[in-house]
């Protein structure tokens, strides 16, 4: 079933732009659900804070590859935000230094992601997300320049 997926913008400044997908109308975004799932999760609290700051860097100085370690494949943005503990994921696509879409994540508790059901999902998501993004960056039904992504607001895209 094909899932109608619009964009959000989280943060935006100078430096970089944050973005997040929303799913079927939904009011929270894929990252805004991550927040929600994790914020009051005392086991994983000190990687969820880590993530935060994380992500508060990235906002100051940009989405810099340093802060990420790719996860996907070689031809798609797929990274996951690179903190030591390694047991809390957060799955992104690294647009570039200036542009990150941020996804939903969770607890790794398997070797790797494709063993676990859920996050195997986000990170799919996200992949079908990318190739999307990059056929309307082709067609010019978007368009990037430095920290924005022109007629994103307006996009919806079957997924």
């Amino acid at each position: 079933m094909a899932k109608q997926t619009t964009i959000k913008t989280i943060e935006q400044n100078d430096n970089v732009s944050l973005y997040s997908i929303c799913f079927n109308g939904d009011e929270l975004s894929e990252y805004e659900k991550f927040l929600t799932m994790f914020k009051d999760n005392a086991r994983l609290n000190h990687d969820f804070q880590t993530i935060l700051l994380a992500l508060a860097k990235i906002v100051e100085v940009g989405a810099l590859e340093r802060f990420f370690r790719n996860e996907g494949r070689m031809n798609d943005n797929l990274c996951a935000l690179s903190i030591d503990s390694r047991r809390l994921r957060l799955y992104c696509l690294r647009i570039s230094d200036q542009i990150l879409v941020v996804g939903n994540g969770g607890e790794k508790t398997t070797r790797t992601y494709q063993e676990d059901e859920t996050l195997s999902g986000y990170v799919m998501d996200l992949q079908k997300f990318d190739e999307l993004l990059k056929q309307a960056q082709k067609s010019g039904a978007i368009s990037i320049e430095n920290n924005v992504i022109t007629g994103i607001d307006t996009a919806t895209f079957e997924l």
